[in-house]
């Protein structure tokens, strides 16, 4: 199967074009994977969530965005104030649930792709950065049967390393690195700031906003 992809208002943004390659190689690579995926879903599910936690594994950083979503709970200025044995806390908190969002975002990303059978993605109305920027966002439209399209921005961060990776999603303008933070930070004042026990009672599918998990 081919997949069919345009490239559009880059401009000469050398970044957003490795950003946009990285984009279109993971997509494809992920579009074949939903396709091959109902000869043998039914009697081998793990083989898809894998394959696809493979691909996202290269493109995604997880523990950004599960620091993201704890918010103040992980920020570099709490981690500060707290002693060795609360810093030592805080990072096997953060390792903790940067592995239940990791686990459950790939399941629910995953299963949702098999109800949708995109074949062509268009590069739109993307931010021109600058030569030092440590983020920029690019736009992507995923046209799939009928009339049906979906919208995605992927917001991009660049590591230490100077590699570009995903630390948030937008997905027809619901931003869901937002929405899990609001939800964690409510969580943890329900808690009486315990964010362990948020973390231990995180269920990524039942905090998925509504109209992503009709999908």
């Amino acid at each position: 199967r081919v997949y069919h992809c345009r490239i559009t208002d880059v401009g000469e943004d050398d970044d957003l074009r490795i950003i946009i390659r990285k984009s279109i190689g993971a997509t494809s690579q992920i579009m074949a994977i939903v396709d091959d995926a109902p000869d043998y879903f039914d009697t081998d599910p793990d083989r898809f969530y894998d394959s696809i936690g493979a691909v996202l594994d290269e493109t995604i950083d997880w523990r950004g965005f599960a620091k993201g979503v704890m918010g103040d709970y992980a920020s570099n200025a709490r981690y500060g104030s707290l002693d060795e044995g609360g810093k030592e806390a805080l990072r096997e908190q953060l390792e903790s649930f940067t592995q239940i969002i990791k686990s459950g975002l790939i399941r629910t990303y995953a299963k949702g792709l098999l109800a949708f059978s995109g074949s062509k993605f268009e590069i739109v109305a993307d931010e021109s950065s600058e030569p030092d920027a440590r983020s920029v966002s690019i736009t992507q439209q995923v046209y799939g049967a009928g009339d049906r399209t979906f919208t995605v921005r992927y917001q991009m961060g660049r590591g230490r390393s100077g590699e570009w990776r995903l630390r948030n999603l937008i997905v027809e303008n619901i931003n869901l690195g937002q929405i899990y933070q609001n939800q964690f930070s409510a969580a943890a004042k329900s808690a009486g700031g315990d964010a362990a026990k948020v973390i231990a009672e995180w269920d990524v599918a039942a905090n998925l906003p509504e109209d992503l998990d009709s999908e």
